[in-house]
């Protein structure tokens, strides 16, 4: 069977030496280009502006209540350590910026937040996810991506043109935007998986093929994709709500717990899914091994019918000489062949009315006709 092989996930390379000093930058030379995103703004308005050199960021800095700095792919560690020096991130922080491998996590540092997040990425044959590194600070939050494109574009069209409730607030509200968008991209993501699955089911149990063992490992490693995303993210937002910090504000905290119910629900469906898919192997293997039973079933039966038919045949194919006393005298009978033939027929007639009388080849028992229980 010819199939197209499903790519792998990229094999795990730490960019820096063993030995090297804590907070070298390496950056990974096949990562794309930084691209700069600045988005400035405050209830009376905003702007919006691509930044090529990182020094022009100071020219916003304290002009704007929030500035929301995102950088999109990975490939120049000069410009994150530019990008670092100019908001005062921590060195260790910055990092496991380059170092894509990161679970999600947050971890506290003395004027600011650093928070790792996964963000689902469907690819053509499998499903992946990209680092998010999400900074927060007084008056900043600062995102580094792996690569372009993300699930952020209905928060950057309330920022521009202020609707909801993100000018009105300050960084603490926007991270939480940013996590929440992260959040509820899993949501359909998950209704594509459970429609999967769904069809799967189905076609395991009306035609099990070897084909269906290939889909549903498919189905199997991209669960475990999304179960190591997702039970981490749990706990860093849980951390965010709960654990005491300046930089969120009491009403940023309701809403994180909201976010929080959010990844309850996402890791509930991820766990009912897992086991639906673990189940469908063993339904494939009953349901294969039930077509089995019923080929041998036939196969048995044909066997058992052509028995007494092939001794029928046997003991008239011996040439016994009918001239000689004790032979058979239906050698020379003219209606032998005929006789030997319905004998058979009888035979085999007898047998398919034994097996169909024990519910073997269908039952002869008429089936019960349904009740009707209204007056």
């Amino acid at each position: 069977m010819n199939r197209r092989k499903r790519p792998r996930e990229t094999t795990f390379h730490r960019r820096t030496e063993p030995g090297a000093a804590p907070g070298t930058l390496v950056a990974d030379p096949q990562a794309p280009k930084p691209s700069i995103h600045v988005m400035a703004y405050g209830p009376e308005g905003a702007e919006e502006r691509v930044v090529i050199d990182p020094q022009e960021l100071s020219q916003l800095l304290g002009k704007w209540p929030v500035v929301w700095v995102n950088v999109d792919g990975l490939g120049d560690a000069a410009i994150v350590a530019a990008i670092g020096e100019m908001f005062g991130l921590h060195k260790l922080a910055l990092e496991d910026v380059l170092n894509t491998h990161q679970r999600a996590k947050v971890e506290q540092y003395p004027d600011h937040l650093y928070v790792v997040a996964r963000m689902i990425e469907q690819l053509d044959h499998r499903l992946d996810t990209d680092q998010l590194s999400l900074f927060l600070g007084r008056n900043f939050v600062v995102t580094f991506q792996e690569r372009a494109g993300d699930c952020f574009d209905g928060l950057r069209d309330h920022v521009r043109t202020g609707r909801g409730q993100v000018r009105s607030h300050g960084p603490d509200y926007l991270a939480y935007a940013l996590l929440d968008a992260v959040i509820d991209n899993y949501f359909p993501v998950l209704e594509k998986y459970g429609e999967t699955l769904e069809t799967l089911e189905d076609a395991v149990v009306e035609k099990p093929e070897r084909k269906l063992i290939v889909h549903i490992h498919d189905v199997k490693r991209d669960m475990l994709v999304l179960r190591r995303a997702i039970w981490p993210l749990r706990e860093v937002v849980q951390a965010l709500y709960r654990d005491p910090t300046v930089l969120v504000s009491d009403e940023s905290r309701l809403h994180l717990r909201d976010c929080y119910d959010h990844t309850i629900q996402i890791v509930d469906l991820l766990e009912t899914y897992r086991e639906v898919a673990s189940g469908l192997l063993d339904i494939y293997l009953s349901s294969l091994s039930n077509r089995m039973n019923e080929v041998m079933k036939v196969l048995t039966m044909m066997a058992t019918v052509f028995m007494p038919l092939s001794f029928v045949a046997g003991v008239y194919g011996m040439n016994f000489n009918p001239d000689k006393p004790g032979n058979m005298p239906e050698l020379n009978w003219p209606f032998g062949y005929a006789m030997a033939l319905g004998f058979m027929a009888l035979v085999a007639g007898v047998q398919l009315y034994f097996f169909a009388r024990k519910g073997w080849i269908g039952s002869l028992t008429p089936k019960p006709e349904p009740t009707n229980n209204k007056p």
